[in-house]
């Protein structure tokens, strides 16, 4: 018996990066898959959006693994574009048991200096956005009445603080209280919902120059090398950063029956960059 075996994931973000990798594992574990991406960029991030052939590029893996996808262009933004994605999941595939709100975009700032832009369109995205998700495929899960479980994806900036970073922060620490709330109010219906709380992640959200020059304190014309040296010295144990397979495989513990009495809690995998006292890497 998969991990996933008979289950139905809604995951939003998936043409790439690590909702690409949680519709991948899921797949790989049995879960028939729901996918979205808003497919374009948003033009206050620094780095490009995925694109329709990145979707199709998931729907493509998904298939190779034996699994079956829906996939749809759908911008989290917008409820009844998730709301008519989830009525055609449901009468494809007949109900929705996991959720991944993971779609999420990054900028940077000081607080200061921050255009409304940029503070509108990473609280819309990150947690209105995560929100709308919720809203769009838990009225289900309740009407179904067999449970399920919901990941909504935070961040360690959903604990701790980050300098230039403070609208992404204010984002993802409202991610993390949206969870404790839907976890208490769902709980009822045997429906989980738990949190994630990544460091930085091996994405085309981190690994662009822009990132890399935040991380090194401003350096212009940044490598991926260089920032792999200053990201590792952010982490207790000694990598710069994680892969999406690390994040997937906490993923699919709280989407499977063996975290069937886990809901509520705050996932890290950090490397250890949350704690107080870090170890010096030689």
């Amino acid at each position: 018996m998969k991990r996933a075996e008979g289950k139905v994931a809604f995951i939003t973000g998936a043409a790439r990066g690590q909702g690409r990798a949680h519709a991948l594992r899921l797949a790989g574990e049995g879960a028939d898959v729901i996918a979205v991406d808003l497919c374009e960029s948003v033009g206050t991030t620094p780095y490009d959006g995925a694109t329709d052939a990145d979707l199709a590029e998931t729907a493509k893996r998904v298939e190779e693994l034996g699994g079956r996808m829906l996939a749809r262009q759908a911008d989290v933004r917008d409820l009844a574009a998730l709301e008519r994605v989830v009525e055609e999941g449901l009468s494809r595939f007949g109900g929705i048991d996991v959720v991944c709100a993971n779609a999420g975009i990054a900028s940077f700032g000081s607080a200061l200096e921050l255009s409304e832009q940029q503070w509108h369109d990473i609280l819309d995205i990150n947690l209105t956005g995560v929100w709308k998700t919720v809203r769009a495929t838990a009225p289900s899960m309740v009407e179904r009445g067999r449970g399920g479980s919901i990941i909504l994806t935070s961040s360690i900036a959903g604990l701790i603080g980050f300098p230039n970073l403070a609208h992404y922060t204010a984002a993802k620490h409202g991610v993390t209280g949206l969870m404790r709330v839907l976890a208490i109010e769902l709980a009822p219906h045997h429906i989980r919902v738990n949190s994630i709380h990544p460091a930085t992640v091996d994405t085309p959200m981190v690994a662009n120059e822009a990132s890399w020059k935040l991380f090194l304190g401003g350096i212009d014309g940044a490598t991926r090398e260089q920032a792999a040296v200053g990201m590792k010295a952010l982490n207790a144990l000694p990598i710069p950063w994680l892969d999406v397979d690390d994040i997937s495989n906490a993923v699919l513990y709280l989407a499977s029956d063996e975290s069937r009495h886990v809901t509520g809690t705050t996932m890290v995998l950090d490397a250890g960059a949350t704690q107080p006292f870090k170890i010096p890497h030689g």
